[in-house]
């Protein structure tokens, strides 16, 4: 097969960034694909690197990811980063003219995002593709159906719930996530699960937000002092989607017993609750229904982790990529930037943004 007229039956893949996703589903998930060879990593110190490669058996080391992406050697690359770089790593890959999958946030912010949109549609004969979010993956496909099928009705209301401890206790180190300078504008669990309730229900047309930070100091070990938290660690939003649902959304890390990651659906006829865990469940009832009962899906609807085995389909021509494409990213980048605007002006916002 053939891909910007190469034949790419081998391809080699370097790594820019290998943090715990990426050795926990990136790494294992290329080295199962034939025809793919992990030939180069970067990391961010060359102690890291020199761990990385030797656990993978990754044959060459380099302590700038400029030159590895610059490399000859190196078809694609994966950027296993924070998202301070992905924009950076993202716009030099292309010019070099490699393939790009970039793990999700797809950047700090919308700016960074649509450069990246930019220079992939520049590069039409490059694959591009943001990891996306893992949630509703195992079921997308089964509540997609039920959503076809005219289960609900019609759509209502939606909820989507992102409410745990992660950042309760004050005592423990500023977290990347709590740092804008790395993380951007993306806060929480927003983005990963509003796209994954973007695949499920209409855009949205406008948003209203508000924020509060309840641990406003965190310890920097490293530097012996504590710093000022400016991420918010609570986010509440009501948003209207295209058609006139209605939307809410809480996302929280100081809750405490809090009721982790859902989405719930509210229509006319029915109810879909989605509840992320262990496994995924999906709890469905209808109008004189005693209780909701756990919806059952034939074996075929079942869905799994399979973001490398699409990058590299992409690439070899098989399919195109469908989750997510950069234009994918650049969506939700907008609702995630929309939803900053308003927490800063205390008013309600519409994109697309201009």
């Amino acid at each position: 097969m053939k891909s910007g007229g190469k034949t790419v039956d081998r391809i080699r893949i370097g790594i820019v960034g290998a943090g715990g996703n990426t050795r926990l589903r990136h790494l294992p998930g290329f080295r199962a694909i034939q025809g793919v060879e992990i030939s180069a990593v970067a990391n961010r110190t060359p102690e890291s690197t020199a761990a990385v490669a030797k656990e993978f058996g990754i044959p060459r080391q380099f302590d700038d990811w400029r030159s590895l992406v610059e490399s000859p050697d190196v078809d694609a690359v994966m950027i296993g980063t924070w998202p301070n770089l992905h924009c950076e790593v993202t716009l030099a890959a292309l010019a070099a003219g490699k393939h790009v999958l970039t793990e999700a946030r797809m950047a700090r912010n919308l700016d960074e995002a649509r450069k990246m949109l930019a220079a992939a549609e520049s590069q039409p004969n490059l694959v591009t593709q943001v990891v996306p979010s893992p949630f509703g993956l195992e079921c997308g496909a089964g509540v997609k159906r039920l959503l076809d099928s005219h289960y609900l009705g019609t759509l209502r209301e939606v909820i989507v719930i992102g409410a745990d401890d992660q950042f309760w206790d004050y005592s423990r180190p500023l977290h990347w996530r709590q740092n804008p300078e790395i993380s951007g504008k993306n806060v929480l669990s927003l983005g990963i699960l509003h796209e994954t309730a973007s695949r499920w229900v209409p855009p949205v047309e406008q948003v209203f937000a508000q924020s509060a930070v309840f641990e406003a100091l965190r310890p920097v070990p490293e530097e012996a002092r504590n710093v000022e938290v400016t991420v918010p660690d609570s986010v509440q939003i009501v948003a209207q989607l295209e058609g006139g649902a209605r939307s809410m959304y809480h996302m929280s890390g100081t809750a405490l017993f809090g009721p982790g990651k859902q989405i719930h659906l509210y229509g006319s006829r029915g109810t879909i609750r989605v509840l992320f865990g262990e496994r995924e469940r999906v709890m469905i009832g209808h109008s004189g229904d005693a209780e909701l009962q756990e919806a059952e899906f034939p074996p075929e609807l079942a869905g799994r982790w399979r973001v490398e085995e699409e990058f590299i389909d992409a690439i070899r021509g098989v399919k195109p990529v469908t989750l997510n494409d950069f234009a994918t990213g650049v969506r939700y980048m907008e609702f995630t930037e929309a939803v900053a605007r308003s927490i800063e002006t205390n008013r309600p916002v519409a994109p697309p943004l201009g």
